[in-house]
């Protein structure tokens, strides 16, 4: 492994601030977007943007400072005083955050819309297989029978994290079963790896492609799922046991600069920074957790060191691959446009964020 270069807390708090001002004007310059709703512009209703916040909110319980909850709760207000889209699997995203400002700020119209959307998630939500997993419907297409890897973050998080906050123990419950689902289809066990998809029509995984940012939406996830859903001893062993194996497979598979390639085991594919950063945010969050080894740290602080060297000097983080629909061979993966995204801005967020919690308190610099 190559030598880690010595970061002290305040390299990692000026990369923190950097990137957080860069996300708040996040715009599309360049890209002909295809979606029905962009992607890359930070005051959009979609996905990229609510994980954005989640990352932004994040940094806020880091430094409480009142300058970004200002800014999550004009965000908010904005998008809600224009009308909020459809309903579906990428547009809960936001919900994630608006939750914990609802508990922060007792906002009672946060709380009216994270109630009636999560009411929804468990009763109006497309169901498919004979087990009842979510189907990844999206913004203009209800992608009939599939099921993604990218729902547990998306959608699973905020029922957990809404099951919680409205004392509605069944959306728990709910959650901890789609987790398993998920786990049940995707995770492919003679790779340790996760697959993108599952296809319950024609019964198998599309490409069978061990994509990069798909396997992060679980290491990073899933360490937060059990830090926000209390868990039964077997069932806490039986996630943490999936990304302990995980792990220890994308461990295998990291190149010496410290990030994954895009397509995690094909080393021809272009290295790619928003799964980077959410894997290293899992390992080192599970390793102080105590949930992973003690020797993963190192991984984590390597991946660390790759992120940073992809944020330019505006505070955008380079080298993020452009939203990403499920594909049939490992080309469509590759051949996926790299662009500034708010995931990447807040992926990076996340790992840095948790950084800031392993640095020596006496040397201020990585252990």
């Amino acid at each position: 492994m190559p030598q880690q270069t010595a970061i002290n807390k305040q390299q990692l708090l000026s990369a923190i601030k950097k990137v957080s001002e860069a996300m708040k004007t996040l715009k599309n310059s360049s890209m002909n977007e295809q979606y029905p709703i962009g992607l890359i512009d930070i005051d959009l209703w979609e996905w990229p943007q609510g994980v954005g916040l989640y990352g932004m909110y994040q940094y806020f319980e880091a430094t409480a400072d009142p300058d970004v909850l200002q800014y999550l709760i004009s965000w908010y207000d904005r998008r809600i005083a224009a009308g909020l889209p459809e309903r579906n699997v990428n547009t809960c995203s936001p919900l994630i955050t608006l939750v914990s400002l609802a508990e922060k700020t007792d906002n009672p119209e946060y709380r009216h819309i994270c109630k009636e959307w999560s009411e929804w998630v468990m009763n109006g939500l497309i169901r498919t297989g004979e087990d009842r997993a979510f189907q990844h419907m999206i913004t203009g297409d209800a992608n009939e029978g599939q099921i993604l890897i990218d729902t547990l973050f998306m959608t699973v998080m905020f029922l957990a994290k809404a099951g919680i906050y409205f004392e509605k123990p069944g959306y728990v419950e709910e959650a901890k079963r789609q987790y398993l689902l998920h786990i049940k289809y995707l995770y492919n066990k003679k790779s340790g790896l996760f697959y993108h998809g599952w296809d319950y029509n024609g019964k198998h995984n599309y490409g069978a492609v061990h994509w990069g940012r798909g396997n992060a939406w679980y290491t990073c996830g899933a360490v937060d799922f059990l830090d926000t859903a209390a868990m039964e001893p077997g069932l806490k062993e039986y996630l943490l046991d999936t990304l302990r194996c995980q792990v220890l497979a994308l461990v295998e598979l990291q190149h010496e600069s410290g990030l994954w390639h895009t397509v995690l085991d094909d080393p021809s594919s272009y290295l790619e920074a928003s799964a980077s950063a959410a894997i290293g945010y899992g390992i080192l969050k599970g390793v102080r957790l105590g949930y992973l080894p003690a020797e993963l740290k190192n991984n984590g602080m390597l991946a660390l060191q790759g992120v940073l060297a992809q944020i330019n000097e505006d505070g955008v983080v380079q080298q993020v691959s452009y939203g990403t629909p499920v594909g049939y061979d490992a080309q469509f993966y590759k051949d996926i446009p790299i662009s500034p995204m708010t995931y990447g801005q807040s992926m990076t967020q996340l790992l840095l964020i948790e950084a800031l919690k392993h640095v020596d308190e006496q040397q201020n610099t990585y252990r």
